[in-house]
């Protein structure tokens, strides 16, 4: 696997080339060795449309800079619901200069509406998508998503993900005999139903001009894919993925564990603070996604870490060790979520004590205080 220095990171290709792929559908990657531009902000606010857990009394939090306010539902009858899965609607802003994201889409796309409307979230706000992994339980909701709001979002609306490797057909083990079960697959001819583009971020991309994505991970920490779901490399027509650009041929049909070859994170650097680093899942591990943003950006300092660290299934001595890796990068904040795991939070809370700030679903994380 590739290294880069920090100066080769920064010459990383702006320089999008347009692909034919199946069924009319247009992607664009990432072709030349243009640089970019690693974008300041000076502000960013974070809503959590979609997490694993609510608490009604959730009071507000302040650490290192950063805090957090609970979010209610606009309807005393309807409570906000939460979902194995997480979505995030996330807006930067630098002086007069404002965009929306929205980062992954929960399991279901009853919740994510739903909650969008109990938060009084606006859709027509929102300038592109961005998807960090090809998990059901963070797209499950885009397809719903679309379907209600395609109409209020831009034209030429873009979804920035991954790669390739998002479009897989994925599977769980199920029962005692670990008999597979079907898992979710992201047709992109859905997307093109709905004139969605699709980025394909192997390397660093900036996004809206206020954010960047960190590419395709580098593992060179001590952390481990923990077992997940399994992922089948297969193209047929038009549907699946075509892993030939990336893989060897005779991977082509087979259905192996997960190891997530395109997961990446989406991150801001906040003036004055750092970089803020948001990790979906953190499959390819939390540490070796916060050094690529770091080597993206050639900035040291790490102001927030916020997202699932996917460490709830991680053995106690093992957890240990990330926890203490995750301290040598001395964040100012760290905001697990979603697949974090409660042995998470406490670990962290022991070995990096007032750093670490909870959220629930409905809460608006606001950094640039």
């Amino acid at each position: 696997m590739t290294t880069f220095s920090r100066r080769d990171a920064l010459k990383f290709s702006a320089g999008l080339t347009l692909a034919a792929a199946a069924g009319g559908f247009s992607c664009v990657e990432v072709a030349s060795a243009a640089p970019i531009e690693v974008p300041t902000i000076d502000k960013l606010s974070v809503r959590v449309l979609v997490d694993s857990a609510s608490d009604i009394f959730f009071k507000p939090q302040a650490v290192g800079g950063v805090k957090t306010e609970p979010g209610r539902s606009s309807d005393s009858r309807r409570p906000l619901h939460s979902e194995w899965g997480l979505s995030l609607y996330l807006e930067p802003e630098r002086g007069d200069e404002k965009r929306t994201f929205l980062l992954d889409f929960g399991w279901t796309p009853e919740t994510i509406n739903g909650n969008m409307e109990l938060l009084k979230v606006d859709p027509s706000r929102i300038d592109c998508l961005i998807m960090s992994h090809g998990h059901f339980d963070h797209w499950g909701g885009l397809l719903g998503f679309l379907d209600k709001h395609r109409r209020v979002l831009p034209a030429d609306l873009t979804m920035y993900a991954g790669g390739e490797d998002n479009f897989c057909q994925r599977y769980v083990k199920m029962g005692g005999q670990g008999e597979l079960s079907d898992y979710g697959m992201l047709d992109r001819r859905d997307l093109a139903k709905q004139n969605v583009k699709v980025v394909l971020c192997e390397q660093p991309v900036v996004i809206g001009g206020l954010a960047f994505t960190t590419g395709k991970i580098t593992r060179s920490s001590i952390e481990k894919v923990l077992p997940n779901s399994l992922v089948e490399f297969k193209l047929k027509d038009g549907a699946g993925c075509n892993a030939s650009h990336y893989l060897p041929a005779e991977m082509e049909g087979k259905i192996v564990p997960d190891e997530h070859i395109h997961e990446h994170a989406t991150c801001f650097n906040l003036k004055d603070k750092g970089l803020v680093v948001i990790s979906s899942c953190g499959h390819v591990g939390i540490v070796n996604s916060v050094r690529q943003a770091m080597e993206v950006s050639g900035i040291d300092k790490v102001h927030a870490i916020m997202g699932g660290f996917h460490l709830g299934p991680a053995p106690a001595d093992y957890l240990k060790l990330v926890v203490g890796e995750i301290a040598k990068l001395n964040p100012d904040v760290l905001i697990p979520m979603h697949c974090s795991g409660l042995n998470f939070t406490e670990e962290a809370m022991r070995q990096m004590p007032g750093k670490v700030l909870t959220t629930t679903t409905g809460s608006r994380i606001t950094f640039g205080i």
